[in-house]
This record gives C-alpha cells, sequence and structure tokens, in this order.
C-alpha cells in the first residue's frame, strides 16, 4: 500500500458532544404560518422540534462512531488535503474493486446498509461472482475528509484523486458508482478515462429531449421531476452556488439550522409519501446530520457547488460502458432514449418502480441488485 495512505480511526471528543447539548438547549425557534401543505415552506417546525428533542434526548454519536470504526477507516493525502474513505475487501479472491461516491446532503453512511450485501453476495441472495471489494471515499470538505484551503478542488479534480486512490490500493482494473455530486464525479472519471476504469453505475443523470423534439406523453411526465426542481426545488443549490461562505455561518454555528437544512431533502428527495420517517429512521437522519455538524462541513461541503454545480451535471459524455438507473423520485428522472444520446456505450438501463435519491438507503437490497447487474456485463482486464 502507498505511504501517502494512513490508518485513521473517528474518535469526536466528548467536548464536541457537549458542546452540541448546550447549543440545542439553547435554541431559539422561529414561528410559522398555516399553510395548504405543511411542507411548503419548509420543514414545519412541529417535525423540527421533535427530531431536535430526539436529538437532544435519544440519540448517541457513539454507536454511529462504533459501527464506522468496525470497517477500516484510512486517509489518502492529495495537495495537502486528507481524503477520508473505508476499504473493505470481500474474502473472495475473484471480487471486483467497486469505488462508491456520495452526494449532498448525503455521506458515507449512505452505503453502510448495502457493504455487507456488495462484500458477502452469498449471504444476500447472490452468488460468489457477484462479489466486491468496496472503496467508499468521503468527498473532500465532507465528513472527516480535509477542507481545501484553495479553490480548485472542483468534480474534475475530485475525479482525478479517486483515480490516484485506486491505483495507491493497488487496483488495476476497477469499476466505479455515484448518484448526485457521486454521479458528476464518477461521469468526470469515465470522461477523462482514468487508468484501469473499465466501467460506472449511475442513479442520477440529467438528459433531455433535444429542442423542438415531439414527446410522448410518457416522456413529457419523465420531464415533470426536473421542471419541479427547477421552479421550486433548487433554492439551496443557488445559494451554494453563489454564496457558500455567507450560508456557512448559519450552518457552522446553528445545528438546528444544519439539521433543518439536511433533513427537508431527505424528505423531498426520498421515496417517503412526504414523510421521511417512513423509511428513515430518526437515528438514520441524525446520523448523517451529526456527521455534518461534528466535523463542521456544512459550510465546506457547500463550497462544492460554488467549485463545479454549473457545469458537471449536464452535457458530460462517454464512450466507456456505462449503467443507469432512474429512480421515480429523485429530481431528475430521463427516459432511456435520451440517456442513450449522453451514453453510447448504455449497457444497463432500468427503471425502478420504487426509490428517491438515496437508493442505497431507501432500498439497499434493489440497488445491489442494479449494481449487479450492470457490472456483470462487464470482463475487468
Amino acid at each position: 500500500m502507498s505511504d501517502l495512505i494512513k490508518p485513521f480511526r473517528i474518535n469526536v471528543p466528548q467536548t464536541e458532544l457537549d458542546e452540541l447539548q448546550q447549543r440545542l438547549a439553547l435554541t431559539r425557534w422561529t414561528t410559522e404560518q398555516t399553510e395548504e401543505s405543511p411542507w411548503q415552506q419548509g420543514v414545519p417546525l412541529e417535525r423540527a422540534k421533535a427530531l431536535v428533542d430526539y436529538w437532544q434526548t435519544q440519540y448517541s454519536w457513539r454507536r454511529c462512531e462504533e459501527a464506522l470504526n468496525r470497517f477500516d477507516n484510512f486517509v489518502y493525502t492529495a495537495d495537502d488535503v486528507d481524503i477520508h474513505f473505508i476499504h473493505v475487501r470481500s474474502r473472495h479472491t475473484s471480487a471486483r474493486p467497486l469505488l462508491l461516491t456520495h452526494g449532498w446532503p448525503g455521506s458515507i453512511l449512505e452505503f453502510t446498509d448495502i457493504i455487507d450485501r456488495l462484500i458477502n453476495p452469498q449471504d444476500h441472495g447472490g452468488s460468489a461472482e457477484d462479489a466486491f471489494h468496496l472503496v467508499i471515499p468521503s468527498l473532500p470538505g465532507f465528513g472527516f475528509s480535509g477542507k481545501p484551503a484553495t479553490a480548485g478542488w472542483n468534480v474534475e479534480k475530485i475525479a482525478r484523486t479517486w483515480g490516484d486512490i485506486m491505483l495507491a490500493l493497488g487496483y488495476q482494473a476497477y469499476v466505479a458508482q455515484g448518484g448526485d455530486w457521486g454521479s458528476a464525479v464518477t461521469l468526470s472519471m469515465a470522461s477523462q478515462k482514468l487508468e484501469g476504469l473499465q466501467g460506472i453505475h449511475l442513479n442520477l443523470v440529467i438528459a433531455m429531449p433535444n429542442p423542438g423534439e415531439e414527446l410522448t406523453p410518457e416522456e413529457q411526465a419523465a420531464l415533470i421531476p426536473a421542471m419541479q426542481y427547477i421552479k421550486d426545488g433548487n433554492g439551496y443549490a443557488v445559494i451554494q452556488t453563489t454564496r457558500p461562505q455567507t450560508i456557512g455561518y448559519s450552518l457552522s454555528d446553528s445545528p438546528v439550522g444544519l439539521a433543518t437544512w439536511i433533513y427537508e431533502k431527505f424528505q423531498n428527495w426520498s421515496d417517503c409519501g412526504g414523510d421521511p420517517e417512513s423509511i428513515f429512521s430518526k437515528d438514520r437522519l441524525l446520523d448523517n446530520i451529526s456527521l455534518y455538524w461534528l466535523t463542521n462541513s456544512g459550510h465546506s461541503s457547500a463550497r462544492l457547488y460554488w467549485e463545479s454545480f454549473n457545469k458537471s451535471f449536464a452535457g458530460v459524455t462517454t464512450d466507456l460502458p456505462v449503467g443507469v438507473t432512474v429512480y421515480p423520485k429523485d429530481v431528475s428522472t430521463p427516459c432511456e432514449k435520451w440517456v442513450a444520446r449522453l451514453y453510447p456505450n448504455l449497457i444497463y438501463f432500468n427503471s425502478p418502480t420504487e426509490g428517491g435519491h438515496f437508493p442505497a438507503m431507501e432500498q439497499p437490497q434493489g440497488f445491489v441488485e442494479e449494481l449487479r447487474k450492470t457490472f456483470a456485463k462487464l470482463k475487468l482486464g
């Protein structure tokens, strides 16, 4: 293993946990107005108070910390920035190396429910041929990765760094997967044809019809989520793309502000019928929120929008093998025809009947099956 890779153990100081409790106790709450829809202006006050009360009185970060430390954690240093990642090898020597990249407001915690399913497929309805070795990095500025002190850590640079990590681990041939920002990074890896990368799977694709193209009723319906996102769902992105430093003060100073900033997206982007806690437990939600708070990465994660948001999601193409899964409650639900125009080597496409923006958390077994079906079509060389 490369000298640039060092073991890492998660151990949040107790003083940080104590300070969080103090801040939660001193919360100054907003008021709210009566609305036709309880989420029309954002997280309802009653829901926010219930989540924060649980955070303060019942939630345990140490449980989450212990679970993460059961995996092998490392950091890789690139341009003075430490990149944190989990590395889990399957017992099957023929396992494929697979790089998994999260997005915002997610984290490496998106993938914890699928790790055992991927490394031990025979215990989860698969065979030894379905096994993967896993590398799961935290994006720079997210979680336990370092916070870049200078501009330039855009999607393209992150993609190259991911390739360097895979080579440093000794993986000469591998595949990669991503959603949200992970989709942009993974696609950039493919478009740059990084050494060793054999194929990719994406669960977020921005693909549109050609101007003036006549659309079928099904294609018109496929446009609705993206149009709704542009109309009513991208305010957070505009702010983080244009003024990440300004919103960063609120995200760094107020745990309730950070929590609701994130909580709303799990409600709005998941297949939860309007109630995020119908599919995510409070513990699961607060694990992710606490990871952002305890690493003070609300502001630093927002900077990735400033670096790359307007140039990394649409129009990027590759001739490497690509598999795509479009979930019905995601922010973009393009049809296969539009996706195939972007990726001439589209080897797999599927539209499940359930699932949203966080499929590894929402539909872990189904998501694993999507990866198996995609990468079974590849022969690593």
